[in-house]
């Protein structure tokens, strides 16, 4: 019966496309060829230039320093110049680019890749973002989507700004021989606030149901290869194709890039003590566990929602992978939350009513995790005991209220915070251990950097774009449009009110967020493009 409506669905839409076509003049087609035509000769134009100012930089910074640091500017300088150029192709390449972004800075970067690697992703997202303002200056389009954002907004920058000036800025004064106050202030305000704007990338990003359904897609088809992947990372650990972590002491639990293996960046895995945290695809087990995660919830909006049933089962694959990743890879975090991600999602989305495409899933997903999980029931055991081991020692809600406790203590002195910067975890490299603390709770993190003034504007923020979201996709009736809202709704309200380490401050979880917040926005006038195509081929 799915497959017959997912054929009649094809066929209406070519029927549908053709119409359009046949509706065209023929003065109309020639002006669209040439159109084409012009853009295609602009684009191989544009890409020439940009291949020898390339050229040029390699030779230039070849003579100067060193090959690797030739090879780098020249592929920046080409990501800037195609991404301000092209805005929408930048921003996909930013999507494809983050699943890969550790893999590709420990491999050209080697042991310690710098934090010109961090950034590099930005080489596509901010040329794409400046170009994206500058075109909606010019045309007079809105900027900031949507406008009941704006209040809550504008309370949470005011209060940074004034704590970057009046705490980081004081602290930059008293202390000229230190370390970095300013340089920290404005890393810490670019992992707090740098990624928000990607609301308004993904507003003009997705520009109808066939790019939302382009951007499931590929998010699962990257989740897909990026599990492949750090399947291959552990084959090869397990069968000795890599060594895995030797040493003594501490060496044996604790993750390192001495031990890397394939992909990724620090690792850990020495069976004989039971440790085992693989980086999969990103730059550390961290990462990695919140990709995971993170893979779960659009994996889980594709195979309930997406039209095709090739690809639901292509997600229903992939979801299954993301469940077994998370056992094998050692994350422990990715284990324990996984499966009730995926009950908390059929419950919220309202997926549990649809009991023929559920049950088909639920038996599909039993299917493939029982017949790895028969093979493999010593390693399920071990990570279990881990989990259990981990709980034991130490608890998530004790750490984090102690998080909190320490983060208050310190306002004791600094009502409004130690400064912009001063716990988040890519900024350490500017300071000292003594001057950036790790704080492995995400808001006595934030109470600890902005106060309770900053803290609580975050919260209301988060809340406030939370609401706005459910409102978006509650408001939506096409089912399948309703359902990938729903799913990412779940994502979003999960990660506003996490405080357990610290996911929005580093990737994938600091870039999806604001994106599926963008995508659940656009979903009204989404669906109203929709109803207005079934009209116009009515009439």
């Amino acid at each position: 019966m799915l497959k017959r409506k997912a054929k009649k669905s094809q066929k209406t839409s070519k029927k549908n496309s053709r119409s359009e076509i046949t509706s065209l003049s023929k003065k109309e087609i020639a002006i669209k060829k040439r159109r084409a035509a012009r853009n295609r000769q602009e684009f191989i134009s544009f890409s020439a230039t940009i291949l020898a100012a390339a050229i040029a930089i390699t030779a230039i910074f070849a003579i100067i320093s060193s090959s690797k640091i030739a090879i780098m500017a020249s592929l920046g300088f080409i990501c800037i110049a195609f991404s301000y150029k092209y805005p929408y192709l930048g921003l996909w390449l930013f999507i494809i680019y983050l699943p890969f972004a550790g893999t590709i800075s420990y491999t050209l970067g080697g042991a310690e890749p710098g934090a010109i690697f961090q950034l590099a992703k930005d080489a596509f997202y901010i040329p794409a973002l400046i170009s994206l303002l500058l075109y909606c200056f010019k045309k007079r389009q809105p900027i900031l989507i949507p406008r009941k954002l704006i209040p809550s907004l504008a309370i949470l920058v005011g209060i940074v700004l004034l704590n970057f000036l009046f705490v980081n800025g004081i602290q930059q004064i008293n202390q000229p021989g230190g370390d970095k106050p300013i340089f920290i202030g404005i890393l810490g305000i670019k992992v707090l606030l740098g990624y928000i704007p990607l609301i308004f990338c993904t507003y003009y990003l997705i520009r109808s149901k066939k790019e939302l359904l382009f951007f499931t897609r590929l998010l699962v088809i990257l989740s897909l290869i990026c599990c492949v992947m750090g399947l291959m990372q552990f084959i090869w650990l397990k069968t000795g194709r890599c060594t895995g972590t030797i040493g003594v002491g501490k060496v044996l639990f604790k993750a390192s890039t001495d031990f890397r293996c394939l992909f990724g960046g620090s690792l850990l895995f020495n069976e004989e003590h039971g440790t085992i945290r693989l980086p999969g695809t990103f730059a550390s087990p961290w990462h990695w566990a919140w990709f995971l995660i993170s893979s779960a919830f659009y994996n889980f909006a594709a195979a309930f929602n997406d039209p095709l049933f090739l690809w639901r089962m292509i997600s229903l694959g992939s979801l299954a992978l993301v469940f077994i990743m998370a056992v094998i890879s050692g994350q422990r975090i990715a284990m324990v939350l996984i499966p009730p991600i995926f009950v908390g999602l059929l419950l919220l989305t309202g997926q549990i009513k649809n009991w023929q495409r559920f049950a088909k899933i639920i038996i599909g997903l039993s299917v493939i995790l029982g017949l790895v999980a028969i093979p493999n029931q010593e390693v399920i055991q071990q990570r279990l005991n881990s989990v259990y081991s981990r709980w034991q020692a130490s608890p998530p809600y004790e750490e984090i209220t102690m998080q909190f406790q320490n983060s208050h203590n310190y306002l004791k002195t600094v009502l409004i915070g130690q400064g912009l910067g001063r716990a988040t975890n890519s900024a350490r490299s500017l300071g000292t251990a003594d001057t950036v603390k790790l704080i492995e709770a995400y808001y006595p993190k934030l109470l600890y950097e902005i106060g309770y003034p900053g803290m609580l504007a975050f919260l209301a923020f988060v809340s406030n774009l939370t609401y706005l979201c459910f409102k978006s996709y509650r408001s939506i009736r096409d089912r399948s449009l309703r359902g990938i809202g729903a799913s990412f709704w779940v994502f979003v309200l999960f990660i506003s009110y996490n405080t357990y380490w610290y996911p929005l401050d580093t990737d994938p979880v600091a870039v999806y967020y604001w994106l599926f917040a963008g995508v659940i926005l656009k979903l009204p006038e989404i669906e109203k493009q929709e109803k207005d195509k079934l009209k116009v081929t009515k009439d």
